[in-house]
């Protein structure tokens, strides 16, 4: 017997937030596949990836059970939600769809990514939702990797050669703008605050930016120094190249609508 979900807006659109972000930072982790500067890279990347995969799924799970019904009476999918919403109905950070570029960038945003997530999941392991607190339960040791994963090779690029240090650095300038949308206060996650659902935002600035700023001094790497803050994706305004990276995530399902396997 299907246990019966009550409805709560306001988690499930938080829920959905968490597992887009997850999902989009997935997606374009797998697109290193035989692509990153050892053959041992391609492997951990997607292990990366399968781990924000895994949060993803019960995210979205949780998303789904939480809005309720639909007027034909049934509850949307994990499958729903990352096959069939356009653009504007994704909720992901910025940072998360930007493009690889090479591995140096990549490996500059997985710092910012993974510096943010281990003190927001740390703190939503005592979620008073007991879903989203059983996914950052789990999370934590996995960003915990990602993060000695990530300053490992930052450190190695930005101490390395003129040329390594040149493009982690480029690649850091780049990213940099965009992971201040991830410390944005809005209306929902102040509601969810007061009701220990949620992490506070603002109050994980501060540790991100030691953790990397610790990072990068260890690099050789300088801070970048810019005032422009783009922003949107948390209200579905997205990056040129997100529309690419959805037409490949749900090709394959919209293709083939009601197929199974």
């Amino acid at each position: 017997m299907t246990q019966t979900v009550a409805p709560d807006l306001d988690v499930a659109a938080y829920a959905l937030r968490l597992g887009d972000d997850a999902l989009v930072l997935g997606q374009r982790l797998c697109e290193w596949a035989a692509k990153s500067p050892q053959i041992e890279e391609d492997v951990a990347l997607l292990n990366l990836a399968l781990d924000h995969l895994g949060a993803a799924r019960s995210l979205l799970t949780r998303a789904g059970e939480l809005e309720g019904a639909g007027p034909d009476g049934t509850v949307r999918t994990e499958d729903d939600l990352a096959y069939l919403r356009d653009e504007p109905q994704w909720t992901n950070a910025l940072l998360m769809e930007l493009e690889g570029g090479d591995f140096g960038r990549t490996v500059a945003r997985q710092l910012l990514v993974a510096a943010y997530q281990l003190p927001l999941w740390q703190e939503l392991s005592s979620s008073a939702d007991e879903v989203v607190a059983g996914v950052a339960g789990k999370a934590v040791k996995e960003v915990a990797y990602h993060l000695d994963h990530a300053r490992s090779w930052v450190v190695r690029l930005g101490d390395g050669t003129e040329t390594s240090h040149g493009r982690v650095q480029a690649g850091l300038d780049e990213v940099w703008p965009y992971a201040f949308e991830l410390f944005e206060r809005d209306a929902l996650t102040g509601r969810l605050v007061e009701r220990g659902v949620a992490a506070d935002p603002t109050l994980l600035e501060p540790v991100w930016r030691a953790t990397v700023e610790d990072v990068l001094a260890e690099a050789t790497l300088t801070v970048p120094e810019t005032a422009w803050r783009p922003t949107g994706g948390r209200s579905g305004a997205h990056t040129t190249s997100f529309g690419y990276l959805l037409a490949e995530l749900q090709h394959l399902h919209r293709s083939h609508p009601g197929a199974s396997w």
